[in-house]
């Protein structure tokens, strides 16, 4: 099922939430940088569902971040951060945003 706008939480005009516990499996929170103009593009393409799935990651440390150049990729969206830790069960991911970023 898609994200919803009343499933983000608005924290100011250029930062969204997406709590931890909105999909199952989600271990953190995703917070989004951007505007709600932008964010009303970002619900119809894949970007958030991304964010979340990054979210899952094993041994993810802190949040899943989506900085404002935010768009569809392979895996993370484009503009995906994430952390993880080895001693946690964390993976690399080199493929993470796709294999055409060199």
């Amino acid at each position: 099922m898609p994200l919803e706008m009343r499933q983000l939480q608005k924290l100011d005009d250029y930062r969204w939430l997406v709590p931890r516990g909105t999909k199952p499996g989600m271990l953190t929170d995703a917070l989004i940088y951007t505007d709600e103009r932008l964010l009303q593009d970002l619900l119809k393409d894949l970007s958030l569902e991304q964010a979340i799935n990054v979210a899952m990651l094993p041994g993810i440390v802190g949040r899943s971040l989506a900085m404002p150049d935010i768009h569809q990729g392979y895996g993370f969206p484009i503009g995906g951060v994430a952390a993880t830790a080895p001693d946690e069960g964390g993976v690399i991911s080199p493929g993470g945003v796709g294999f055409d970023i060199n």
